[in-house]
């Protein structure tokens, strides 16, 4: 509307000349809102003019410059007005020229309504869903915003908006390229365009997709939703819909009377997800699709598992037994976020089809990027670099899609290169309400959906209690992801027939939505009444049809009740194939030695430090650094960034692909790795070295990550999901950066293998150290558990190499979390000869002392036990005080699991010797708790284990130089006074 309102300043000088020329009066334009007339300007000025006007202009000096459509459409306009034929103009007009006597030329009036109906258009395609029936209550709209846009043709009256009358409602207008309302015609009067366009946009289906920069696309969109008859079911197609209802619907109806006092979470109120869910794998699987990986919510979690997944029945009731014994080791969980895969026959396309439903915490969207992370590696795996063998299904809860971030940050890797998954289905059961918060309270966008918008997706509304209009949409969806690679939305407008749970009663915060909610009929019940109607169904059928599936669900009730034990490792979601045995235990519980040949060593640092494309120019600064390592390599010793380089080459030797990933990973946050090097004349122009080590090495990949800590953890933890063969790192900016990913963490890496016997080998790297850098930049809290996965912090590159490569040799898979140093990546004693990564050597748990204090120890007064930087301090210390005969040092380099073995060595060699503990964090933040009780279990509390290091804080670190300092020297000073504890008992 508004470029109607600028027509004339956008036609000016140009268009007054060429109406001139042919003899058309100039004439004066009533705004169409309000306000005196305008004439056309006659100084420079306007801008672009729209399609048609361009398209009449050009017509105009030359009918051959346009398409021959448009030169028969401009021709019979004119011999309508010279003719007569045309309507006059309304009274409206007002004359500004003395040659226009009684009104304008009927060829512009002609030009200008069908401007106008060119813009009623396209105000239906933007704006038609603020009006389309949503809500299947009828008692909110579902959108907050409650206007109704003026715009649209809700009442005759608004016809004036365009300038029109009830009179032109039966006129005939030529349709413009951007509709498909037409069909196979090119005209239709004003009456049917409205007609249809209410139809497209204004019923139980809205569109939201005029943003969208593609025109091609939104025109693929416009098809789809606007041709007339295009949503046509066959009869059979209808009574598929039917039973996959049926068996959604009583399913729930099975477990609220079985079990009326559990939770479970059920799916009354948006049953239609199943058959929504059933129809994008169908359709994706009838393009080419083998592989869908699913993440979801508790709700309706176990209705998809059996009707979706295809479950066996009987393993899901019996979740419900409270006599179930577990087989597995681990705590468990609830069945409600339990996962599960599964490999069948799609029965309508006839093809293989594997489906996983990835296991997800209570945590609201924690699983989305975890999904998008195994869809990626699925795809990785078999070569599908253009998504055309496996996709990603999201389930989504109205209130968690608006207010949980981890939905932004995982639509901002949709479309990075190496985070794409090629488009994922969004799916979002649109409660109308966040447990007991209402939309109106728990967002400030007018749709839950809204977040989609920021990476061009289209999104689909719909009511869903029609449910032919969902399996239309979710067609539409799912061949919009298989053709454009690109995300999409479906929102199932529905409703929560019960409370949040089953125990749950929601009269007390939203009483008028659930009197309504008691008071509706439920969408099967429609569904079924309308079919039998039209005469696709008869009573009996449908009858039939639900007496069927309850027999189904009787004989798997009865089955399930034999069953005692609960094996969890039925329900896992990413099975390896080969890696255990049988039984799903480790083949060996030994791990050979991690070191390998010098030549191998050799080769990988010489190729560290070239560039192996020719005409590549780099950065000076950069080529001393290629000199540096070139050095090294030859004086056989490595540093700790061609330590890693060592490690991950000579993995990729060995067949196993490396991926790094996170933020500013390329070239490293401080500086020191360069694993891709940028040509300095030719923009873009990169190289990866590691990537030409040896011509049939696997892939390295190293990218670097959007700046998203939550999103990007977790998307790497879903990539380290789908194989045991690959080693998948993320690194942290700094340490303490892993706070915003904490719910991954928790939920995910901590907590997996017990929750859901889900074994994993993500590696993540946490640069750690008190530098005197400010709390934000020191220090990230560990959370230090037993035997549920590895923490390591490493105090010399060879043990790092030696770490990473075992990581890989081990029989089984732990999460590792290794605290990576920051200034010991350039610190002169933090060196490694290759003797100490040769084949036959391995990673050390624990470093002894191996100076003099270990030739005589005996005479030892002190035994300090340390981990990561600090030893160098320590040695610097005790070096100036000439302790080394009378203090030894061992570093604890794996600190969980426990390495009791080895400390209870170390300490029996030194009988006479105070134990002591060193750190350099505060004393509620390091490791003192965690090592203290384990100290106590070796020595059998015979002997204390004194602290040694900083007091208690609430920041982690100071952020002033000469603080850390002071600190520092303390307690270094405490560790060599070797009367510090004397008269202290502990």
């Amino acid at each position: 509307m508004n470029q109607l309102r600028l027509l004339p300043s956008r036609l000016g000088a140009q268009a007054a000349r060429l109406l001139a020329a042919h003899e058309v009066p100039v004439f004066g334009w009533r705004s169409r809102s309000s306000g005196p007339p305008a004439t056309f300007p006659s100084s420079k000025g306007g801008g672009s003019s729209s399609y048609m006007e361009e398209m009449y202009f050009a017509w105009l000096e030359n009918p051959r410059s346009v398409h021959k459509s448009w030169d028969n459409f401009f021709r019979k306009a004119s011999e309508e007005a010279s003719s007569g034929s045309a309507q006059p103009r309304p009274p409206s007009v007002v004359r500004e020229s003395r040659s226009a006597v009684s009104s304008r030329t009927k060829t512009s009036k002609l030009v200008e309504d069908h401007l106008a109906v060119q813009s009623l258009i396209r105000a239906y395609q933007i704006r038609g869903h603020h009006v389309a029936q949503l809500d299947p209550l009828g008692i909110l709209d579902a959108d907050l915003d409650s206007f109704v846009p003026s715009d649209l043709i809700t009442t005759i009256d608004k016809l004036a908006f365009y300038d029109l009358q009830e009179a032109d409602l039966d006129k005939e207008f030529q349709l413009p390229t951007t509709t498909f309302i037409g069909g196979s015609e090119n005209t239709l009067s004003l009456r049917e365009i409205i007609r249809r366009l209410e139809n497209t946009y204004c019923q139980h289906i809205g569109l939201e997709f005029m943003f969208i920069n593609e025109v091609e696309q939104c025109q693929w969109i416009r098809q789809k939703f606007e041709t007339p008859g295009v949503m046509q079911f066959s009869s059979e197609e209808k009574r598929t819909l039917l039973a996959r209802l049926v068996r959604s619907m009583r399913f729930e109806d099975f477990l609220a009377r079985k079990w009326s006092s559990e939770k479970r979470f059920g799916l009354e109120g948006c049953e239609v997800m199943i058959p929504a869910l059933k129809t994008i794998i169908d359709k994706s699987s009838e393009m080419g699709i083998e592989n869908v990986i699913l993440g979801m919510p508790h709700r309706g979690r176990l209705n998809v598992l059996a009707n979706v997944i295809r479950k066996d029945l009987e393993q899901i009731f019996c979740q419900f037994d409270p006599k179930l014994e577990a087989a597995d080791e681990g705590s468990g969980d609830v069945k409600y976020h339990l996962g599960m895969y599964h490999e069948r026959i799609n029965r309508v396309t006839n093809r293989n089809i594997t489906l996983s439903l990835v296991a997800n915490p209570s945590h609201l969207e924690a699983v989305d990027p975890v999904v998008q992370g195994k869809t990626k590696a699925e795809q990785f795996y078999r070569g599908d670099a253009q998504g055309k063998k496996v996709m990603s299904i999201l389930v989504h809860g109205d209130a968690a899609f608006a207010g949980q971030g981890v939905v932004y940050e995982t639509f901002h890797l949709s479309d990075l290169p190496s985070y794409t998954t090629n488009g994922t289905v969004h799916v979002v059961v649109n409660n109308q309400i966040g447990f007991t918060t209402d939309p109106r309270m728990a967002r400030s966008s007018p749709y839950p959906t809204d977040v989609a918008r920021v990476v061009n997706a289209p999104i689909f509304h719909v009511n869903a209690d029609d449910p032919e209009a969902v399996i239309y949409v979710c067609s539409v969806a799912a061949e919009w992801r298989n053709t454009f690679n690109k995300d999409v939305v479906v929102d199932l407008v529905c409703y929560r027939r019960r409370g949040h749970n089953e125990m749950d009663e929601p009269m007390f915060t939203q009483p008028l939505m659930y009197k309504q909610i008691h008071r509706q009929v439920p969408v099967l019940k429609k569904y079924a009444d309308k079919l039998i109607a039209e005469g696709t169904v008869t009573l009996q059928e449908f009858e039939e049809e639900i007496a069927k599936y309850d027999r189904i669900c009787e004989e798997a009730y009865g089955r399930s009740k034999d069953k005692k034990i609960l094996h969890i490792k039925h329900w896992l979601d990413s099975p390896w194939p080969g890696f255990f045995n049988v039984d799903g235990e480790p083949k060996s519980m030994t791990c050979p030695a991690t070191g390998i040949p010098e030549d191998v060593l050799t080769h990988i640092g010489s190729v560290a430090s070239s560039v192996p494309l020719e005409d590549f120019k780099i950065h000076t600064g950069l080529s001393r650094i290629l000199r540096g390592r070139a050095d090294m390599t030859n004086n056989r010793t490595v540093d700790w960034a061609l330590a890693e380089y060592m490690a991950f080459g000579s993995l990729l030797k060995e067949g196993i692909h490396v991926r790094l990933s996170g933020q500013d990973v390329e070239r490293g946050t401080f500086s020191h790795r360069h694993h891709v090097l940028h040509d300095q004349e030719v923009d873009r122009r990169t190289c990866v070295p590691m990537n030409h080590l040896w011509p049939d090495q696997a892939p390295y990949t190293v990218c670097n990550s959007s700046l998203s800590e939550y999103g990007v953890l977790g998307f790497e933890l879903g990539y380290a999901m789908a194989s045991p063969n690959a080693l998948v790192l993320w690194e942290a900016q700094f340490g303490d950066f892993h706070n915003t990913a904490q719910c991954i963490i928790d939920q995910f890496i901590s907590t997996g293998q017990a929750k859901w016997v889900r074994h994993n080998g993500i590696v993540l790297l946490l640069p750690h150290g008190m530098e005197g850098m400010a709390f934000t930049k020191d220090f990230e809290v560990s959370q230090l558990y037993d035997c549920n996965w590895i923490v390591v912090n490493c105090s010399t590159p060879a043990n790092y190499f030696h770490v990473l490569r075992r990581q890989i040799l081990l029989p089984f898979r732990k999460p590792l979390i290794i605290f990576t140093p920051k200034s010991l990546l350039r610190h002169p004693e933090a060196k490694s000869s290759f003797d100490q990564m040769v084949s036959g050597t391995s990673f050390q748990r624990v470093i002894p002392e191996d100076g003099a204090a270990a030739r005589a120890p005996e005479q030892v007064q002190r035994l300090i036990f340390c981990t990561g930087k600090v030893y160098y301090d320590l040695v610097k210390e005790r070096s100036s005080q000439g302790l080394e005969e009378k203090v030894a040092i061992t570093r604890l380099e794996q600190i969980s699991p426990f390495p009791f073995d080895l400390i209870k060595q170390e300490a029996e060699k030194y009988p006479g010797a105070e134990l002591a503990w060193c750190q350099e964090e505060h004393k509620n933040m390091g490791y003192y708790d965690y090592i203290s009780p384990r100290f106590m279990t070796i020595l059998r509390r015979t002997r204390p284990i004194w602290y040694v290091g900083r007091d208690p804080a609430a920041a982690p670190a100071t952020g002033n130089r000469n603080t850390h300092l002071v600190s520092l020297k303390k307690f270094l000073d405490t560790a060599f006074n070797l009367q510090a504890f004397e008269g202290k008992t502990f």
